[in-house]
């Protein structure tokens, strides 16, 4: 059962992160093989200047082996 949180900076309107998650959602259920009543999608907004307290400090710098792709912009540390 999978569930998948994207955290997205401030400012995407409503229709984009339903759209990103139905995409989500299709991409899970395509690859994992699963059924897509199985699968939920959460869609959590960030404000810019919280991004590297709240999501890569403790998301992306302090769990490396969970990340398969690392994001393109230079560590904020």
């Amino acid at each position: 059962m999978p569930h998948v949180v994207a955290k997205v900076r401030t400012g995407y309107s409503e229709r984009q992160k339903a759209r990103l998650a139905q995409a989500l959602a299709r991409a899970i259920v395509e690859v994992l093989d699963c059924p897509d009543f199985d699968v939920s999608v959460g869609i959590e907004d960030v404000r810019p200047a919280d991004w590297t307290e709240l999501v890569y400090r403790p998301e992306i710098h302090a769990k490396p082996k969970t990340i398969y792709k690392q994001p393109g912009y230079a560590a904020p540390i």
